[in-house]
């Protein structure tokens, strides 16, 4: 039996799920609503507000789907109640971040234009300073991707560790040149 997969997921107050046909799963709670059509192999049902996911068999395969499945879940139901949050910091010399018309992240990270980035639908961009951005929405794969993108525009390097880096992350510096 999968570790993960047998546990099952306390429904917190407010929150409500509804299985339909092939698998569609639908999540609603107070931050919003969240859908998505898992495999039809595995049995998810709803009872005394808890989530279970059972598999069919033993195969590889459904070992496989039934730990993602239950994960998946319970990240939908983490995102209606309390949402994912991603934080970047801006390091360097003249590196800052804006916002423009609230659809519209702009990054000056050392190119001789600025970079644009258009906001997806359902993503919150919050810059408290002009060198900190924090990614905010209920889908956590979303959140994950456009903080992904922002930090893909000017990725941390390992000589002076200028660059655009997750809060927390660690950058392994480099000892430059030496002179004679």
């Amino acid at each position: 039996m999968s570790r993960v997969g047998k546990l099952a997921i306390v429904l917190p107050q407010g929150v409500s799920v509804d299985v339909a046909a092939n698998n569609h799963i639908t999540v609603k709670g107070p931050k919003g609503s969240l859908a998505f059509t898992f495999s039809e192999e595995m049995k998810v049902t709803v009872a005394h507000n808890e989530v279970s996911v059972t598999r069919p068999s033993d195969s590889l395969r459904h070992r496989a789907l039934h730990g993602t499945t239950r994960a998946l879940l319970m990240n939908m139901v983490k995102g209606v109640t309390e949402g994912y949050t991603k934080i970047l910091d801006i390091k360097g010399v003249g590196y800052r971040a804006s916002l423009k018309d609230s659809k519209t992240l702009v990054l000056n990270v050392g190119y001789s234009n600025p970079v644009e980035m258009g906001i997806p639908q359902g993503i919150t961009v919050e810059i408290p300073v002009n060198t900190e951005v924090q990614v905010k929405g209920i889908d956590k794969q979303l959140v994950g991707e456009f903080a992904a993108n922002i930090r893909k525009v000017r990725a941390p390097e390992p000589y002076q560790g200028k660059g655009i880096r997750y809060r927390g992350e660690f950058v392994r510096r480099k000892e430059g040149k030496t002179a004679k």
